[in-house]
């Protein structure tokens, strides 16, 4: 997300990947598209160790988890080293991988592609969760740029912005 001139130059990174000089928004969303963590990092700050900032920060909810009860499945895409997140999220609580499993999101191969008779992109269902999430979120105005000084109040911003969404989907259902 790019940055705007309020924002603080504690909180600016520049992505390479994105050419963008800014913050990363890292979401682990629920199959419905709902939030179960957010967290915001500087745009440097590579996927890998922002999902280990995000799980790292929310540890307590993994303790908490009965290991009687199904791993949670956690769907990653190709941008993710699973080996390098086992081996960091080990070092910060070593029972979490009886609790957590990770899995890559699978793409369609050319002859997948070939037989349903597309070419190109193809979207992927399990995949997209998350950026209809993401599309949810650039519907709050304040959100369509970083506007923030701080990575906590982008985060905190981030929370009232889904906050909001699920309570107006509260009051009409």
């Amino acid at each position: 997300m790019k940055n705007t001139c309020n924002a603080s130059v504690a909180s600016k990174g520049f992505c390479h990947y994105k050419c963008t000089n800014g913050i990363k928004r890292h979401l682990a969303i629920h199959t419905l598209g709902l939030p179960f963590f957010t967290h915001c990092t500087k745009a440097n700050v590579s996927d890998d160790q922002g999902l280990i900032e995000l799980l790292g920060r929310n540890l307590d909810y993994f303790r908490a988890k009965p290991v009687n009860i199904p791993k949670i499945t956690i769907l990653l895409d190709h941008g993710y080293h699973p080996d390098k997140l086992i081996a960091a999220l080990q070092q910060l609580y070593p029972q979490i991988m009886t609790k957590i499993r990770f899995e890559l999101a699978s793409k369609p191969t050319q002859a997948e592609k070939t037989a349903q008779g597309k070419t190109g992109f193809v979207p992927i269902a399990t995949r997209w969760i998350v950026e209809r999430s993401n599309a949810w979120m650039e519907r709050c105005k304040s959100l369509v740029k970083n506007f923030e000084r701080t990575l906590d109040h982008a985060t905190a911003k981030l929370n009232l912005c889904f906050i909001r969404l699920m309570l107006k989907r509260l009051v009409s259902a």
